[in-house]
């Protein structure tokens, strides 16, 4: 490659392993690879991969101009319990915010219900007099006078970190901002966050805890940030760093380490950005996103190449599927259900006899029984190794040998045995179990979004995604499957894709028939220039596309309505063009309007970022069964339950327009698709594997 040729690189750190990818000017990847995550410091991983990268296309550091970077870690602090020792300062009288919630249960008839890790013991809340109104004035000035008894009391319980959440400070930021100061004053070690900056949304609960998630992991990710950055540059990396945030955006190092609650999930989002640019590449309206690594597996819903997108999300459930057990975030992000079922989750037969699946992983230390690196217990890669699914010779890029007597011996020794069943049959309802879990997932997913998935395409990718997408396609009830390029490392593929952008929430009440122009302009505007802002930080030159909305409901309901805004300031005359979007919107929600019913504004939302790459659509490719020589394996037949004979094949050989019918394997360096016996599989015009499932099978 030449000296002077640009390279953009992207890196993604997962629980299992961390996805490295270099493209060229054109958009073309040149270099792709997986490294094991190294947990205790992930930037080694991360560097081995890049110096992986970098030799297969024979490139210096310096010849990258742009790197994005996406991580778990902040997921990962979260539902493990590592981050700093926070407490809480509330006004007074509303210490115990975070102890009553929503004042329910989100299981009303479990005795033994385990209640949420909202991460602050009440001897770490802490209360001040003052008090806001819900429209902003002073009722009851900051008692200044009881910020010395405060500073004691957080040294005394040796917080690293603290979460400010005043009453209404989302209408009105002057105490937060004037407690800030007094207290950095004093404790310049201490990081804080306050509420009306980090979500400035009403609800308290959820503000309350979305600034206690930030506050927690913050000190932890300014670090992680520094460190990551000052090793690739001692590398020879120049280029600034840009994170993948939970929307689908990147921001600048600066705007995550303030905000680092919005790099939970950026991972994912990433996936989930590469299925919206495959889908609009391929024409498709109604698609399913399936991502499946080796911790977690990621399902979204993407219509007209839009995933679905949400204001508020759960961490750490303490019921894996049922809302209201998790701590309630409320940031944008991209909407998607994330569950325990992946490569290295932990198969197990309990004391009852019954055979259970994930959620716990074996990560990338120790891992599977099959990578030999001490693990014990039997995981769902060892159960694909014992079915033939994984060929040891081609997994992982040859990093490290498969142990495939070892995965038999565990799966024999820790399922099959005390089922009473042989090793095949064992790995078998191994697989399939974490398919149905899965399955289940994604139908409750859709569900509860009012949609069907059974007349969807299934987007898969992830180091698993194409390996299980028939066998998750056969469960779920999905006839069509499309399997991008490089679709190992697809996660990592999608950050190269994200724009540069910020999206902000402010709550300010209004009735929409009496709107405050003058004050809606205004708050609108300063929205703007905070966003802009932010952007330019990773943006500096970029043509900027802006989007803005207001969240809209009936008076007196409870849950609003997003609905777009003209983009020029607003006027006496968008009054009737927005109540015909509300109603047109209510209605396709809930089947009619209702008629005469006053309309009132909680939020005002505003976005703003680089517009991203459009697409070139696929042309069509005629069959061709014409495929070159291949070569045959033995499986256990994921439909007979038997073993036979299946194809074999090398991504690289086949050409568009090629065919072939299941059961095959096609291996490339960092995942395997697996065709099963009742599907067939294509190459498109754009180099993607369609599988559709045969008619009559």
């Amino acid at each position: 490659m030449s000296a002077s040729s640009a390279l953009r690189l992207a890196i993604d750190i997962g629980g299992t392993f961390t996805d490295t990818v270099l493209v060229d000017a054109s958009g073309a990847v040149v270099a792709s690879t997986k490294t094991l995550t190294t947990p205790d410091e992930p930037a080694l991983g991360a560097l081995e991969g890049l110096k992986r990268a970098l030799a297969v296309c024979e490139a210096a550091p310096d010849q990258i101009d742009s790197f994005i970077h996406g991580t778990t870690l902040a997921t990962n602090a979260l539902i493990e319990k590592r981050g700093a020792q926070v407490a809480t300062l509330t006004t007074q009288g509303f210490r115990d915010i975070l102890e009553i919630g929503y004042e329910r249960r989100y299981s009303q008839y479990d005795i033994d219900i385990q209640k949420p890790d909202l991460l602050v013991q009440r001897d770490r809340a802490f209360t001040i007099a003052e008090r806001m109104s819900a429209s902003g004035e002073i009722l009851l000035p900051l008692d200044e006078s009881a910020v010395p008894g405060l500073i004691a009391a957080l040294r005394a319980c040796r917080a690293e970190a603290l979460a400010i959440c005043l009453l209404h400070a989302y209408d009105n930021s002057e105490h937060e901002v004037r407690l800030r100061d007094l207290l950095s004053a004093e404790l310049p070690d201490l990081a804080i966050s306050i509420s009306s900056e980090i979500s400035p949304e009403a609800r308290e609960f959820d503000r309350l805890c979305t600034t206690t998630a930030n506050a927690y992991v913050q000190p932890m990710m300014a670090r992680y940030l520094a460190t990551f950055q000052q090793e690739f540059s001692q590398a020879g990396v120049r280029c600034p760093i840009l994170m993948m945030t939970a929307s689908g955006g990147m921001c600048a190092l600066e705007a995550a380490a303030r905000f680092p609650i919005r790099l939970v999930e950026s991972g994912p989002a990433g996936g989930a950005i590469l299925a919206a640019r495959t889908a609009a590449q391929l024409g498709l309206e109604d698609v399913l996103s399936f991502d499946m690594g080796g911790t977690t597996a990621k399902l979204c819903l993407i219509d007209n190449a839009r995933p679905q997108t949400s204001r508020q999300f759960e961490i750490a459930r303490a019921a894996r599927f049922i809302k209201g057990s998790g701590m309630p975030v409320r940031i944008p992000v991209i909407d998607m259900i994330e569950i325990g079922a992946g490569g290295g989750s932990i198969a197990n037969v309990d004391r009852l006899g019954r055979m259970a699946v994930g959620p716990e992983s074996a990560g990338s230390e120790p891992g599977p029984v099959a990578f030999g690196k001490g693990g014990g217990a039997p995981t769902v890669t060892d159960a694909d190794v014992s079915l033939g699914y994984i060929r040891a010779d081609l997994f992982a890029e040859g990093q490290f040998a498969i142990d495939s007597d070892a995965a038999r011996a565990a799966i024999a020794q820790q399922i099959a045995e005390p089922l009473g069943d042989s090793i095949e049959d064992a790995a078998r309802g191994i697989s399939r179990m974490v398919d149905e879990n899965m399955a289940s997932a994604a139908r409750m997913h859709a569900v509860e979004s009012g949609k069907n998935i059974t007349t969807r395409t299934m987007i898969a990718f992830g180091g698993n995604g194409p390996l299980h997408a028939c066998r998750l396609a056969r469960a779920a009830g999905v006839d069509r499957i499309v399997i991008p390029p490089n679709p190992g490392v697809g996660s990592a593929v999608g950050f190269l894709y994200a724009p540069v952008s910020f999206e902000t929430v402010r709550s300010q009440y209004s009735m929409l028939r009496s709107l405050d122009f003058d004050a809606i302009n205004a708050l609108l505007e300063d929205m703007d220039n905070e966003a802009r802002a932010i952007v330019r930080q990773g943006a500096p030159e970029a043509e900027l596309k802006l989007s803005r909305s207001a969240f809209m409901r009936y008076h007196g309901q409870g849950h609003e309505i997003e609905i777009e805004l003209p983009l020029e300031p607003l006027a006496p005359h968008d009054i009737a063009a927005l109540t015909h979007r509300f109603e047109q919107s209510y209605a396709a929600q809930f089947s009619r309007p209702v008629p005469g019913m006053d309309i009132e504004i909680l939020n005002w939302a505003l976005k703003l970022g680089t517009a991203p790459p459009v697409p070139e659509s696929v042309t069509s490719i005629g069959s061709s069964s014409n495929l070159p020589p291949t070569s045959r394996c033995r499986i256990l037949c994921d439909v007979e339950g038997r073993i036979r004979d299946a194809t074999q094949i090398d991504r690289k050989a086949l050409e568009p327009g090629m065919h072939l019918i299941g059961p095959a394997l096609i291996t490339e360096p960092q995942t395997t698709t697996f065709v099963g016996a009742d599907f067939d599989a294509s190459v498109d015009g754009a180099g993607n594997l369609v599988l559709n499932r045969m008619t009559g099978a």
